[in-house]
């Protein structure tokens, strides 16, 4: 049996909280960027690398300790991962020149893979498939706290003690984590349930995840829909500094709204666990997100850019990824029950990938005008949308 007995105390979250160090290294320098620039010497395009850089390394990383911690156990990933972490995070504030801080970067993305892989996994070891479905959604509620807070924490700390200080706070917050996991959490994977790491063993779990047409189709819809979002995250500082006009304190205004609406979906999707069976969740939940697309595609086409306009349909969107998140996160474990730490893997390696190539190729190609990124983030949506339509029953 994969779970147990008696769910631990705090464990949801702690996983909140593990999987904030995620949004927090993405979010928190958006506001140093234009002092970073000036102080490297680089272009806001060579800048917007260091994220593609992280989110690539985060995705790649995912797919060595999802079936590590199938191997090793949950607990030794993430502890082992926070450390590394701690250090890549110091190195980053001490870096002196940009190729030292893109390899830091690197670093922090290699080392934050391993606490979404090991941490969402925790959940589903504990809780039986609808009680995993409310702890999901309820670890989304904390977790979308983080892009809200990170931009306006780092804004505060970029004024008072300039862009180091960004990265000595993701140090210290990763610092506490670690060690609550270490003296704190127990281990929730049981030795009996314990996989092989053999590469021949590893590379056909993947073959079969990879082949499994349910399971890409959860995983890409997933990709795409949060891919819709992260065009509005990787291109904030476009968004905020040059169409909208606001300063680097002001990100605040486009973020908390936008989190607002995440923690409202997935209230309501902790409160559908138990009511709805999980296809319907996701009808409702596609609905808004597709409703908030047009929206968006519609007053990027029709209006000037104002701030309310702007945000107004992302809250829409982001309600709906809200709600769509944890049963997409619990249906696809399920799709390989005693390989759930691979299958997170994957499911975190095709997201971030995803994420990756938004930062890196989409937001520069479409930052340009604001009706651009709407389109862009249309074409995502009916990307979802018809991999929803046509995905195959479970088996």
């Amino acid at each position: 049996m994969s779970r147990t007995h008696h769910p631990i105390p705090g464990l949801i979250v702690l996983v909140a909280l593990i999987s904030m160090i995620g949004p927090f290294t993405v979010d928190t320098y958006l506001p140093s960027f234009p002092a970073i620039e000036a102080d490297f010497g680089i272009s806001r395009a060579l800048l917007s690398q260091s994220l593609a850089f992280y989110l690539a390394a985060f995705a790649i990383s995912t797919l060595f300790w999802g079936p590590l911690s199938d191997r090793l156990g949950r607990k030794r990933v993430i502890v082992g991962t926070l450390l590394l972490y701690v250090l890549a995070s110091l190195g980053c504030a001490q870096a002196d020149d940009y190729s030292t801080f893109l390899f830091f970067r690197l670093l922090q993305g290699v080392a934050a893979g391993g606490g979404l892989a090991a941490g969402r996994t925790m959940i589903r070891d504990v809780y039986n498939p609808a009680d995993a479905q409310k702890a999901m959604a309820q670890v989304m509620m904390m977790f979308a706290v983080a892009p809200a807070i990170a931009p306006i924490i780092g804004g505060w700390l970029q004024d008072a003690f300039g862009w180091h200080a960004s990265f000595y706070f993701l140090a210290i917050f990763s610092g506490v984590m670690l060690l609550i996991v270490l003296f704190y959490i127990p281990e929730t994977l049981a030795t009996s349930l314990r996989q092989s790491f053999h590469p021949l063993y590893v590379t056909r779990v993947y073959v079969r995840t990879l082949t499994h047409r349910r399971f890409l189709s959860l995983i890409v819809i997933v990709a795409a829909g949060f891919g819709g979002m992260f065009l509005y995250i990787a291109g904030a500082p476009t968004v905020m500094f040059d169409f909208l006009g606001m300063d680097s304190h002001q990100f605040g205004w486009m973020f908390v709204p936008m989190v607002v609406g995440m923690i409202c979906g997935s209230w309501v999707s902790s409160r559908l666990a138990h009511r709805w069976p999980p296809e319907r969740t996701v009808k409702l939940a596609l609905s808004l997100i597709a409703l908030g697309a047009v929206c968006n595609l519609l007053q990027a086409w029709l209006l000037p850019p104002m701030l309310f306009f702007t945000v107004a349909p992302l809250v829409l969107y982001v309600s709906g990824i809200g709600m769509a998140m944890p049963v997409f996160t619990v249906l696809s474990l399920d799709c390989f029950p005693q390989n759930r730490g691979a299958a997170s893997a994957m499911h975190g390696f095709v997201q971030m990938m995803g994420n990756a190539v938004v930062a890196s190729v989409v937001v520069p190609l479409l930052a340009i005008l604001p009706l651009y990124l709407a389109a862009g983030q249309v074409l995502l949506v009916l990307l979802a949308l018809l991999l929803w339509w046509r995905i195959p029953p479970a088996r």
